[in-house]
């Protein structure tokens, strides 16, 4: 079986990308078109991103977060941006945390869902459609294990397998059968055997506890890997594979990784951000390359992919217009290029034209 790396190590912090907001957490609002240090702390242990702000967990369990904060994302009890990270409260209990186009979810230590940001279509799952510039819990529920936030709509998973999902429901993201959006989480069928979920722009993918791939929601660029490019309101398998280990979402495309370290990638292509070497759209996974070292992606909300192979290595891909990519430049790439040289990174967060990742500080590298 192949080793897929979930970090837990206090590292460094490093961002690049777009600025214009603030989201790179380096104290102003340039672009760096190479990754930069954030600050000199070296106890980051989670990075996430939302469309234009950022979030990060330290090792004492504390919740800091940075860039455009108009509707509340930062959660910090107003709509001003910052452009270095703030703490979220006093509490040193949260463990992860997601971000969408406008809104921001993340989970405690004990099991609690919480919610703040932009909220016109329920996303944040509290009932109504009311913004929340602070954390507010989403029921009182401590059995949430897992949550991703997509443009619009959220998807939850608790620790009997159960899915949920809740917010907008343009062309069946969430799942029901329907496309009529909800303002509290509804659970997806009567499973229990949902083991991860990944929200994209308008669609979502999830895995089964048998390595089963299933998908549904806005299907026009092939982004479900379904072979054609229909939407679908409830969910199927992607294929017949039971070898699916791990799955993220960007706004049109989806890239997942199968057990034996090989990367697949669908949907729309246009800046070649499936990183198969060309632009055109693809409705079925199709192999980026020929290793089988891949281990990690991250949450891909744009158009641009970055991921780390078992080396320790990081990669990326796809529109580079705001130096997303992170190679010095901002020339789009359709094929994975190596970031810097450094051997020692171990996992990644993404906005939609900005890119974060945690490296082992100097003192780990050894």
């Amino acid at each position: 079986m192949h080793r897929f790396r979930k970090n837990r190590v206090a590292c460094e912090l490093f961002m690049w990308g777009t600025n214009a907001s603030g989201h790179l957490g380096l104290g102003d609002v340039v672009n760096r078109s190479s990754p930069v240090q954030v600050g000199a702390l070296n106890t980051w242990t989670f990075i996430a991103g939302g469309s234009s702000h950022s979030f990060g967990i330290s090792s004492n369990g504390t919740l800091w977060t940075w860039g455009a904060n108009a509707s509340g994302e930062l959660g910090l009890g107003d709509v001003v941006d910052r452009s270095s990270p703030v703490q979220v409260g006093s509490l040193s209990t949260w463990v992860s945390t997601t971000g969408g186009n406008s809104h921001s979810m993340a989970i405690k230590s004990d099991g609690t869902l919480w919610a703040w940001g932009g909220n016109s279509s329920g996303e944040l799952g509290l009932g109504d459609a009311a913004n929340r510039s602070s954390p507010v819990q989403v029921g009182s529920l401590t059995t949430w294990t897992a949550v991703t936030g997509g443009s619009n709509h959220s998807m939850a998973i608790k620790s009997d397998g159960t899915l949920w999902a809740w917010g907008g429901n343009a062309l069946g993201r969430l799942g029901l059968g329907d496309v009529v959006l909800r303002s509290s989480p509804v659970q997806v069928g009567a499973l229990t055997t949902w083991t991860s979920v990944a929200a994209g722009g308008g669609h979502t993918h999830a895995l089964k506890s048998d390595g089963t791939l299933w998908a549904w929601g806005a299907g026009g660029y092939g982004q479900l890997g379904l072979g054609n490019t229909e939407h679908y309101s409830s969910p199927l398998q992607v294929g017949s594979l039971t070898t699916w280990v791990l799955v993220i979402e960007g706004d049109y495309h989806s890239h997942a990784l199968q057990s034996d370290g090989t990367l697949w990638g669908q949907g729309f292509n246009g800046p070649g951000v499936l990183g198969v070497g060309d632009t055109v759209h693809r409705s079925s996974p199709v192999r980026v390359g020929a290793l089988t070292t891949w281990v990690s992606l991250s949450k891909a909300r744009g158009r641009h992919m970055v991921a780390i192979k078992s080396d320790g290595t990081l990669w990326a891909w796809g529109t580079n217009t705001s130096g997303q990519l992170g190679i010095g430049d901002a020339v789009n790439r359709s094929s994975p290029v190596q970031v810097g040289s450094l051997t020692t990174w171990v996992s990644l967060g993404e906005g939609y034209s900005h890119s974060a990742a945690l490296s082992r500080s100097e003192g780990m590298r050894r």
